[in-house]
Parts: C-alpha cells; structure tokens; sequence
C-alpha cells in the first residue's frame, strides 16, 4: 500500500506539473495561428525525420544489448521488443514508469533477475544523461545563447555529476566506511537484501570500461540521429535550423522529460522545445509548432513500436514448456 500511495504521489504531481506547463503555453501561443503553421507541413521531410527516428531508436537498442550483454546475452530483436514495450509504457504512464515496465519485462522473459536488469537501465540513463549534458553544453557556446535556457543546462551539467558521482559510490559501496553495519543491518530483511545486491550485479557493468565506452559511442550516435531528425522537422515547416539548433532543441527538450510530468511527458516537452526555440530567435507560435512536431513523431514511433512488440511477443509470459516448444 506504502509504494503504491508513493506511485499514485509521484503520478498526481507528474501530472500536475504538465497541466501547469499546459496552461504557460495556453496563455503565451495562439494556438489558431500553431495550428496553422502545422498544416502547412510537407510531408517528404517528415519521412527523413521518421527514418532518423528509426535509426536513434536501433542505436538505443544496441546499447541496451551491449549493458546487458555482461549479465546475459538477448538477440537484438527481442530486446529491442522489451525496450519498445518500455517506450510505450512511457508514453501512457506518468513518471518514467516504463523504465520499470521494461526491466520486468526482460527479466520476466529471459530468466534475468528484474532488479539487475534495471541496474542496466540506471546505467544507461546516467550515460544518456552525461552525453546529452555534452551535446547541450556545446550547442550553447557554438550559439553563444543567454538566459533560462544556459540556466537549465548548467542544471544538466550538475545533476549528471551527481548521477556520476552517485554510481561510483554504489559500485563502491562495500569498501566505505560502514559497509558491514549496513550489510547486517540489510541482513534483517533477507529479500531487501537481496534486491539490493541484484541490483549492484546490474549496475557493475558501468565498471567495465570497455561496455561504458561502447555504450557512449552509441549515445553520440542515438542522439546525432535526434538532431538530424529535428533539423527535418524544421524543414518540413520551413524552418531552416542550425545544426547547432537543432542539437540545443534535441538537449534541451529530451532534458525536460526527466522533471516529473505527465503521460508522454505531454506539457514538459512542448513548453520546453518552444522556450528554446524562442531563445533563439523563433516567433513563439513557429516554436510551439516544431515541439509539437516533433513530441508527436516520437510518441509515434514509440507507441507503434510498442504496441506491435506486444502483440508479437504477447503480454502474459510463456510457460517453460510453450517457450521450449517454440
């Protein structure tokens, strides 16, 4: 009932913070004249967007398989089956809940402990986060952008030294000081315990340099596709970016999703790729319709993905005897 009370908390304020962001755009765009500007798209631009959607969503997958990979290996297909059921749960449940969905998921499917399997997935947020932070940095001394948008990524900046700084003190955990006091004290509660230490098996592939270092090289690669894609959006209603613009809407946006939010981080993200594109000089309905765009291909691809995974692998897992059958 506690976690449940908890997951109903963190769901109403995720919620609430949408609704707010929801209402700043309300009161600054004029929504006719957004509406305007997206049927105006041209639809062969979109294509290519699409495309680079596809191709950032296949590295993501690649870096999935490679974090696992230590623990146990999962071909491609079904894996990337898991992380787009993730995806999808994502997009209808508040908080980032589909991280969980899909950890289970793969656990559940292919025999891994679930909490080793979301050490993987902490993991690959940290290192998402730690290149994503770069990408921005550089995009805002390459624009030489000013105001809450240096603000927001400085707040990037600090918050994946944390999360750094956060994974060595866990992958370090039994040499601190007091490490055997809180091992006995864990030792009270044999399933807790347990968890934890399945959960360390997950995060310790972050100790490997050689998967960390793969790992980032997929990241830079999932997220030159997200520029590329945003970079087509614009062209597809006329809205000629810089690359440099394009990577500073793809930070900045992606950024917002880890604030608490609604289902398909509806709110965050639009408020957040409009500020950005106003930064730099868009009018602000111009701004609005390019988030909006761009949120929607995303929450597309991530929903088809899903709901096609799950009818292909099905929700229920398979008995021993049918998976062996098969």
């Amino acid at each position: 009932m506690r976690g449940l009370t908890t997951g109903l908390a963190r769901g109403a304020i995720g919620i609430a913070i949408s609704a707010v962001c929801i209402l700043l755009i309300l009161r600054e765009v004029d929504i006719e004249q957004t509406a305007d500007i997206l049927r105006g798209v041209r639809p062969a631009w979109l294509l290519l967007a699409l495309a680079a959607v596809c191709a950032d969503v296949f590295f993501r997958a690649l870096r999935w398989q490679c974090l696992v990979a230590p623990i146990k290996h999962v071909p491609l297909r079904r894996l990337g089956s898991y992380m787009m059921v993730g995806y999808l749960a994502n997009n209808v449940l508040p908080a980032r809940l589909g991280e969980l969905v899909r950890s289970h998921y793969l656990g559940d499917r292919e025999g891994i402990s679930r909490s080793a399997t979301l050490g993987t997935v902490v993991v690959e947020r940290i290192v998402d986060t730690v290149v994503l932070v770069g990408i921005g940095a550089a995009a805002i001394l390459v624009l030489n952008v000013r105001g809450v948008v240096v603000n927001a990524i400085l707040v990037g900046v600090a918050l994946a030294g944390l999360l750094v700084v956060a994974l060595a003190a866990a992958l370090a955990a039994h040499r601190l000081p007091g490490a055997r006091r809180l091992g006995a004290f864990l030792g009270r509660w044999p399933r807790l315990k347990g968890v934890v230490l399945r959960l360390r098996d997950g995060l310790r592939v972050a100790a490997l340099p050689k998967t960390v270092a793969v790992a980032v090289v997929l990241s830079v690669a999932a997220w030159g596709c997200t520029v590329i894609s945003v970079l087509a959006v614009g062209q597809s209603l006329g809205i000629e970016l810089t690359v440099g613009e394009g990577a500073l809407l793809a930070a900045g946006t992606n950024l917002a999703t880890a604030i608490p939010s609604g289902p398909g981080y509806l709110g965050t993200f639009e408020y957040a790729g409009q500020s950005i594109a106003v930064a730099f000089g868009l009018p602000v309905a111009r701004g609005l319709a390019l988030a909006v765009l761009i949120h929607a291909l995303t929450l597309l691809v991530g929903s088809a993905g899903g709901a096609i995974s799950i009818l292909r692998l099905g929700w229920k897992r398979r008995t021993p005897q049918r998976a062996a059958g098969s």
